[in-house]
């Protein structure tokens, strides 16, 4: 399919989003709804195999019969130009595989968090009675909200198909099959718990527990190998969590979880604290006589073989015993004497050669936990030879002690047989990972129960939200024994805050010098005149006295710059003194001038006056 091509009449298709062996899928928009939408085809090469149509549409089937918040919704099934497709939900994120290598170490927490997801919606479906039969970190997608949903029931079949049909055929991805599908047995619940399991084990370890050529060598180990454990990878990972995977991934589907719904309820107590000394998961031994079929035609064949021999050697014996009886009568004592000596010395060569071949074989003393010299003085002593010795990282062992010897104590050996030693390093460095932007209380909880010692510092921030982490003091890529290190997170307290005190009747400079303590951003101040406050006094504040604001806030004053009346005053005193000194300095003549002056303006008051009488 190609961009902007329509589908159905609605489905506008956007771009590619993953191809497959069976189908390809497409990021398309509902045009009538107005929503993005995945929408999944056929090859064109398989679009006229009728067992895959038959598959797709059994996909689509079983999906629409589930409704759950964390399986992906099919909204259509129809096929165009011979065509079939699938209209699903769109998730925009990625599949748990790919998340896996993405943020590989998950924190276990977040380990918890989505398998629980998973295993609430994979119960959903056992209750409808639907078993999905393949799933995988391909199947389960995260959105960027965290969230997993269920893909791909496309080879899920119901419980009531399971019991009339039944095939040689192995299907779903050999990584994550369970130990009876591989042997071409009947899927059931249990099948799925299984592949919870394994998937469980990738995202604690990072990658899946059994590897090989081709998919019948991983077929054969997860039939009869052992589960690797995650603790040897990790001893940091809390017994009780391994025990999950543990039981998930027995051989025995009757040692396994009864349901993913018991499963569900031991996960999610694995990180309390009541359960830190929890044994280690150990399966009951299966029952040889119940498990392994012998063929009839051999049984009878190997009885037959049996009687015939034992008829020989019967009849051998009474043989020999009636030559005896017959020739006895005619033997001499001196011979039977001479015949008593030979068998004594036989006998006594046979002890002999028994008793050096006895004094030549040593019992290999027990050696674990032992400090390596005192484990090579032991070895030596009994005439043994040391062999190799490596180290190898160890939860229980203390660091130089013995983990382990080959051969293995109170084996029976010959005088000067080299034991390898395995001597502990101690506990298996981790990397510590990157915390930040995380909840401080939920990684200081994990953190404490793996061992380490968790500092908490507060500091204020306006980028990271409050209660997480800003930074750490142990680096991520850091290797660290848990039970030695202490590692400081630094928390984000949230936004700085401040309490605005009253500047009203307080000098400017008071509240300059405030705001820059605290860093509140300061406006150019307004200027006002004032009866009642004095000049360059705050009359005024933009944000009350009181209340309390996040530090770079902006806050603007008005200033004082005094009453009208006083200003009055001012402007007139200063206007008459500048009159007086132009005046002065206008009229620069000597005394006799003056004094003219003055006789002058005295004469015309006078005649003023005069006239002012006659009148």
């Amino acid at each position: 399919m190609m961009p902007n091509q329509l589908i159905g009449g609605r489905y506008r298709i956007i771009r590619t989003l993953g191809e497959g062996g069976m189908a390809n899928v497409y990021l398309a928009h509902d045009l009538i709804l107005d929503r993005d939408v995945s929408i999944k085809t056929l090859r064109l090469d398989l679009s006229n195999d009728e067992k895959t149509i038959n598959r797709f549409r059994r996909e689509a089937l079983a999906a629409t019969e589930l409704t759950h918040p964390n399986i992906v919704e099919i909204y259509d099934f129809d096929e165009e130009d011979g065509i079939q497709y699938l209209v699903m939900e769109y998730v925009d994120g990625t599949d748990l595989k790919t998340y896996i290598k993405r943020h590989f170490p998950i924190p276990l927490q977040k380990v918890i968090q989505i398998l629980k997801q998973v295993l609430s919606a994979v119960s959903e479906a056992h209750k409808a009675g639907i078993i999905h039969r393949d799933l995988k970190p391909q199947n389960i997608l995260i959105d960027h909200n965290g969230n997993a949903k269920i893909s791909d029931f496309g080879i899920a079949m119901t419980n009531s198909e399971l019991g009339l049909t039944q095939t040689n055929a192995i299907f779903g991805s050999i990584h994550y099959l369970s130990p009876e599908q591989t042997r071409g047995g009947m899927a059931t619940d249990k099948s799925d718990v299984y592949s919870l399991g394994i998937i469980l084990y990738e995202m604690l370890v990072g990658k899946v527990p059994f590897a090989g050529e081709n998919a019948v060598a991983i077929a054969l180990q997860h039939a009869q190998s052992q589960i690797p454990s995650v603790r040897d990878f990790d001893d940091a990972i809390p017994q009780a969590l391994e025990n999950v995977v543990l039981k998930a991934t027995a051989k025995d589907p009757t040692n396994r979880y009864a349901s993913v719904d018991e499963m569900l309820i031991d996960l999610r107590t694995a990180l309390d604290a009541s359960r830190i000394m929890e044994p280690r998961f150990v399966p009951t031994q299966l029952d040889d006589d119940a498990t392994r079929l012998i063929p009839i035609d051999e049984i009878q064949a190997a009885q037959q073989k049996m009687h015939s021999v034992s008829s020989k050697e019967q009849n051998v014996t009474t043989q020999e015993d009636m030559e005896d009886v017959k020739e006895q009568p005619y033997k001499k004592p001196r011979r039977r004497w001479l015949w008593l000596a030979i068998i004594v010395v036989l006998l006594g060569t046979v002890g002999g050669a028994f008793a050096m071949v006895r004094h030549d074989n040593v019992t290999i003393p027990t050696l674990t936990n032992k400090t390596q010299a005192s484990a090579v003085a032991l070895i030596q002593r009994e005439g043994l030879k040391v062999g190799t010795i490596t180290k190898s990282s160890s939860a229980t062992i203390v660091n130089g002690n013995v983990i382990n010897s080959a051969p293995g104590a109170k084996r029976t050996v010959k005088r000067g047989t080299p034991v390898n030693l395995v001597i502990s390093s101690g506990k298996k460095l981790q990397r510590f990972g990157d915390y930040t932007e995380e909840p401080f209380n939920e990684v200081a909880k994990l953190l404490t129960l793996k061992g380490f010692n968790v500092r908490q510092k507060l500091q204020s921030s306006t980028d990271v939200p409050a209660g997480e982490i800003i930074s750490q003091s142990v680096s991520a890529e850091s290797k660290v024994n848990p039970e030695n290190t202490t590692v400081t997170f630094t928390v984000s307290s949230g936004p700085q805050t401040v309490t605005v005190p009253d500047f009203t009747n307080q000098d400017a400079t008071v509240f300059y010098n405030w705001a820059n303590q605290n860093g509140i951003k300061i406006l150019q101040p307004n200027t006002m005149s004032s009866d009642k406050v004095a000049a360059n006094k705050v009359i005024s504040q933009t944000i009350p006295a009181g209340q309390t604001v996040t530090v770079g806030e902006t806050m603007q004053v008005t200033l004082s710059s005094g009453s009208d009346q006083k200003q009055s005053s001012s402007s007139a005193s200063a206007n008459t003194s500048s009159q007086s000194s132009e005046q002065a300095s206008s009229q620069p003549g000597d005394q006799s001038s003056s004094s003219s002056q003055a006789t002058s303006s005295s004469n015309q008051s006078s005649i003023d006056s005069s006239s002012n009488s006659t009148k």
